[in-house]
């Protein structure tokens, strides 16, 4: 009897805490997505349940003269996009270097990418923002996905380095014994057991441009280059200063390519977390 309601008292105390997180996390989101449809631009005047909801604010945002959202969109999605990329591709070689093959300064290296992580960003922004003006990048967007991409190496490499640890060494030794290459063991044997993690590492660097201010405030100077962080964060505060409808319905529209990318990649973080390295 005793056994059965502390049970139930238990499932009772996790399920509460379940509907407080639930309720922290939905709730704003709710009034978000309300807002934006809500007529009018006052934050004071609307309600989480619109009385005549309208698009009139997403339209305003892509039929406009007066908007740069699309621009600042399409910004967002080739910096995310490319840093993405880049991090899975130089992250996966590094991390297959430190994980396979024994060379002087391996463990001193993998200790200095452990340091870097303890530093935080802002204490190497002027540091950024001189190195890319000497080379030329200042004010570009392929300046801010070298330093998005440069800046999420130590991290990325431990997360991926571990994963790869756990991946069986025998086998390299059986593709070796095939003849093939370190090339070939790592992108046909090795590549695809390790997709779980490199999910995880595109999906976490595809966001980080998405909601990051600080890094592009720096770099970026003309509007047509802004993301929309600092996009939308100029148009509330400058332009539009009491626009928040408006400013809402460009931030709902963020979450979109988000949301998209995990769809695409949940197949990887399910099913490849639970595959066997003997499996290939």
């Amino acid at each position: 009897m005793r056994t059965s309601l502390k049970s139930r008292l238990e499932v009772t105390l996790i399920y509460s805490v379940l509907a407080v997180v639930a309720l922290c996390i939905f709730y704003p989101l709710a009034w978000a997505v309300g807002l934006s449809f809500n007529s009018g631009t006052s934050l004071y005047s609307s309600s989480m349940i619109p009385e005549h909801p309208s698009l009139e604010h997403y339209k305003w945002l892509f039929t406009s003269p007066e908007s740069d959202y699309l621009i600042w969109y399409k910004n967002t999605l080739i910096v995310s996009g490319a840093t993405s990329l880049l991090s899975v591709i130089v992250t996966s070689v590094i991390a297959y270097v430190f994980s396979r093959f024994d060379f002087v300064g391996r463990k001193t290296s993998l200790y200095t990418f452990l340091l870097l992580q303890m530093f935080p960003v802002m204490m190497a922004m002027v540091a950024l923002y001189i190195f890319l003006n000497l080379i030329g990048l200042l004010n570009t967007l392929f300046g801010l996905i070298l330093i998005y991409v440069g800046g999420q190496i130590p991290f990325n490499v431990w997360l991926v380095k571990g994963y790869l640890d756990t991946v069986p060494r025998e086998l390299d030794d059986a593709a070796k014994m095939d003849g093939a290459g370190p090339l070939k063991t790592f992108t046909a044997i090795l590549l695809p057991l390790i997709t779980p993690i490199l999910a995880i590492v595109a999906l976490t660097n595809f966001m980080l441009p998405i909601f990051d201010f600080i890094l592009p405030s720096i770099i970026l100077q003309d509007s047509s280059k802004y993301t929309l962080a600092i996009g939308l964060y100029h148009f509330v505060n400058e332009k539009y200063a009491n626009n928040f409808t408006v400013f809402t319905a460009g931030a709902i529209l963020i979450a979109l390519p988000v949301a998209l990318i995990y769809l695409g990649l949940q197949r990887y973080f399910i099913s490849g977390l639970t595959a066997g390295g003997t499996k290939g």
